[in-house]
């Protein structure tokens, strides 16, 4: 089993405001290490497969982390790369053939897809028992009913862990959540406004036709930006000693940037998540975990 240090990277206390990721994430990969060791004593190793369709830089390099982790905790992996021009046919036929070896307890088809493929179908053809990225309508259901069997989106998953473990309180809080994506926005919300543990909030969606977004903000005790707008939330918009998440990925310049400005908000915010370093490591975390949990089904 890896060490700690394997994992956890030293957190910025700097104000005690900065909530380091990485080192949450290390925390929750080092206890999944521990659930594989036990897993391989019973004969099961855990795997997990990739599916790329064509050459995106940025994919390749989500999944090249995504391929790391699995290798550092015992995981099982195995990569499938089609070309770009490849016919959903030839996809859905893939994931059929995936879904069929009793060697793999996960599939992962990294986003996007080329726009001649349907997200929807492909998400669906998916075994819902080897959907560890909890997009299968099944799980999806699961998710709103407050089903705990069915697996969730690793953004939002990685989020409910990250404040939980940074002590933040979301019982009777204000969360307001910018973004009404399926990927983070919706299964965000229907996550903490659940009835139980790390939840319990009052949830407000705000999007492109919100009235005054800012006032939305302001009154915000965990405000969950994932719009995809660099920079937009500034330090005006946030509540004295709130709690923010940044989700947005922004190519700036040549650079990465998130949908917060990080540098004034940090003035302002009681706890905030620096972009990269936030919730990019929780989403591989956990990840990570949905796939320990989906071959411990199968055990």
């Amino acid at each position: 089993m890896p060490s700690p240090t394997t994992f956890i990277i030293a957190q910025d206390n700097s104000r005690n405001v900065v909530v380091d990721g990485r080192g949450i994430a290390g925390q929750i990969l080092c206890e999944q290490a521990g659930r594989v060791a036990e897993l391989k004593k019973n004969g099961v190793t855990p795997g997990l497969a990739f599916v790329r369709v064509g050459e995106d830089p940025a994919s390749k390099v989500y999944v090249g982390r995504k391929e790391k982790a699995c290798a550092e905790l015992g995981i099982f992996s195995e990569m499938h790369v089609l070309a770009e021009q490849a016919t959903e046919g030839e996809l859905l036929a893939l994931i059929a053939k995936l879904n069929a070896n009793p060697r793999l307890h996960g599939i992962l088809v990294q986003a996007p897809l080329p726009k001649h493929i349907s997200e929807a179908k492909i998400y669906s053809a998916v075994s819902p028992y080897k959907d560890v990225d909890g997009f299968h309508p099944l799980n999806v259901g699961k998710l709103m009913l407050g089903d705990s069997t069915g697996f969730c989106p690793c953004t939002p998953a990685g989020i409910v862990q990250l404040l939980a473990r940074s002590n933040v309180t979301t019982e009777g809080a204000e969360v307001v959540i910018l973004g009404r994506g399926n990927i983070v926005g919706k299964p965000m919300a229907a996550m903490l406004c659940q009835k139980g543990k790390n939840a319990n909030a009052t949830v407000t969606i705000c999007h492109s036709a919100t009235r005054d977004i800012q006032s939305h903000c302001r009154r915000a005790d965990i405000l969950i930006a994932a719009m995809g707008v660099a920079n937009f939330v500034r330090a005006d918009m946030v509540k004295p000693g709130a709690t923010v998440i940044d989700v947005g990925v922004n190519r700036v310049g040549g650079k990465i940037v998130g949908d917060v400005d990080f540098a004034a908000v940090r003035q302002i915010a009681g706890k905030i998540t620096p972009n990269p370093g936030g919730v990019g490591p929780m989403t591989i975390a956990m990840l990570m975990s949905n796939t320990v949990a989906a071959a411990s089904q199968k055990n």
